[in-house]
């Protein structure tokens, strides 16, 4: 597994597409985390070390401190690499029990192709978070 934290998105997907878009400029740190879509050789890599229920799960990881999370749990902690004034929210969005981030976050999954439109190409690898 890398030694760097790394948030691994669907590279098919607007939602995601969007939101790292968004995220990149409010990082703490610019080099802070790496940036993979899971479409990827290197996502698949990364994947394929995790147990067969994080393997299964159609869903956003995030890699911290070399621990593999996913679903809301990735996204929550994502906000600790954010600019103080999103990481405040840390402690707030993780008082709301995991089953119903989970849910919220499902419903969001499950529509996310519907109201996003799909890039036309995957621009991950040319973020250029590094």
């Amino acid at each position: 597994m890398p030694t760097k934290d790394v948030l691994l998105m669907d590279g098919d997907c607007g939602l995601c597409t969007h939101t790292a878009v968004f995220l990149h400029p409010r990082l703490r740190q610019a080099n802070s985390i790496h940036f993979v879509a899971i479409e990827s050789k290197e996502g698949q890599d990364i994947i394929s070390t995790f147990s067969e229920k994080f393997q299964r799960a159609d869903s956003v990881y995030l890699i911290r401190d070399e621990k593999p999370y996913m679903r809301s749990a990735a996204s929550i902690r994502f906000l600790l690499h954010m600019k103080w004034y999103y990481s405040m929210w840390f402690p707030v969005a993780w008082l709301i029990p995991l089953p119903l981030r989970d849910i919220a976050y499902r419903i969001v999954a499950r529509y996310r192709h519907r109201i996003f439109k799909r890039p036309a190409t995957c621009i991950l690898p040319g973020l250029n978070i590094e």
